[in-house]
């Protein structure tokens, strides 16, 4: 039979005018009001909610999930939160392994600068201590030279170690100064090493003491007379040495001596060695003491055999016996 106006608008609000068809209807119309609603309610839901439908192998059940925007907004704020603080935790596992291993290694650097440190305190307190003993014994050697006063001011000056700058200016100062005293009394030692060195201080020949220093009777003319010499009676041929370093400014035949010899000793003394039966140096030789000058004879104005030995100090006679440390008697 047919059915008046739109079927399916009919069938939606289920009002059908043919007689007979009201049973078969019914359930259409329902369907239709159902699915209209589902369609109307996906509509309102569609900005809401996502799907997400699974498709297994062959003959596998499928599944779907229903998420909301919101489910998915904080599952992504999630996935944000969770990758900073991890990338932030390991920037800072990175940074603090950095920066422990640098503190490491500044605090071991600073144990060595500081054992240094220590060290380079001892070894100035240490290179004080010394300087200060060197002063002290180069007072004591000037004082064997002859300086009275190094520089009019104390040998040693001590003093705590504390700011290390001073303390090295100042020890560059001391040992200058030091230096400088050394120098000095180095120059006066040598000297004085030169003056010992050519000071007559020996015995020239071993023998017998026949004739004084001074006024004596002549053995020849027996007249007294001023005698500027020790006669000291030897066998002939004995050796004679020189008493002390110096130049030979004479040798040879020399009026009343006869084979005579004269050192130059400096520092105004001079020495002379007379009746000498034979020499072995020359003018212009250097001798040292003890070295070979000549042999004991009788040559000259003499009355045996004997060596004639005179002693000047700045062109004065002095008794020869003040410069033997031993004496000529045998």
């Amino acid at each position: 039979m047919p059915v008046r106006g739109n079927p399916r608008k009919a069938l939606q609000t289920g009002r059908l005018t043919a007689p007979g068809m009201e049973a078969t209807i019914q359930p259409v119309a329902h369907f239709w009001r159902t699915y209209n609603l589902a369609l109307i309610n996906d509509r309102s839901m569609a900005i809401k909610y996502h799907t997400v439908i699974l498709v297994p192998h062959a003959r596998a059940k499928l599944r779907k999930w229903r998420i909301s925007n919101l489910q998915i907004a904080a599952f992504l704020s999630l996935v944000f939160v969770v990758t900073l603080t991890a990338s932030f935790a390991l920037w800072s596992f990175l940074s603090d392994g950095v920066a422990t291993s640098q503190v490491e290694k500044l605090r071991r650097e600073n144990d060595e600068l500081r054992e240094a440190n220590r060290t380079f305190e001892q070894s100035l307190a240490d290179l004080q201590t010394k300087i200060g003993d060197y002063e002290q014994r180069t007072r004591k050697l000037a004082i064997v030279a002859g300086i009275d006063n190094l520089d009019g001011s104390e040998a040693g000056i001590g003093g705590e170690v504390g700011d290390a700058s001073p303390d090295l200016d100042f020890m560059q100062y001391r040992a200058d100064r030091l230096s400088n005293r050394l120098d000095r009394v180095e120059t006066k030692l040598d000297e004085r090493m030169r003056w010992f060195s050519s000071t007559p201080s020996v015995a020239p020949v071993r023998g017998i003491l026949t004739s004084g220093f001074g006024n004596r009777r002549d053995p020849i003319t027996g007249n007294r007379t001023f005698h500027p010499a020790l006669d000291i009676a030897a066998p002939p041929g004995r050796e004679v040495h020189a008493p002390a370093d110096g130049i030979v400014t004479r040798a040879g035949r020399i009026g009343g001596l006869g084979n005579a010899v004269y050192l130059s000793h400096g520092f105004g003394v001079n020495t002379r060695f007379g009746h000498l039966s034979r020499l072995t140096v020359k003018p212009g030789d250097r001798v040292q003491r003890g070295d070979l000058i000549g042999y004991v004879g009788s040559t000259g104005r003499s009355t045996g055999y004997h060596l004639h030995y005179e002693v000047h100090v700045d062109g004065k006679a002095i008794n020869p016996l003040a410069y033997m440390l031993d004496r000529p008697v045998r």
